[in-house]
């Protein structure tokens, strides 16, 4: 099903129904706020983390994730 057909059969559902529930359902949906950017929910420490881990990944300071798991098994 193409998104021209899809967004019919939704115009189509909603113009049936008389549940308000439903219909405001939809409209919150529309109406929602964009989340925030989960790097802007991070604490200063995870980012400083995430950003040495790029770094040691970009100076090739990376373990072999097989060989990883054969020591801690």
């Amino acid at each position: 099903m193409n998104i021209q057909a899809i967004k019919l059969e939704i115009m189509k559902l909603i113009l049936e129904t008389d549940n308000p529930m439903i219909l405001e359902s939809i409209r919150k949906l529309f109406k929602k706020e964009p989340s925030p950017d989960f790097w802007e929910t991070l604490s200063s420490e995870q980012k400083e983390d995430i950003l040495q881990g790029i770094k040691e990944i970009e100076n090739g300071e990376i373990v072999d994730y097989e060989d990883f798991m054969k020591k801690h098994r």
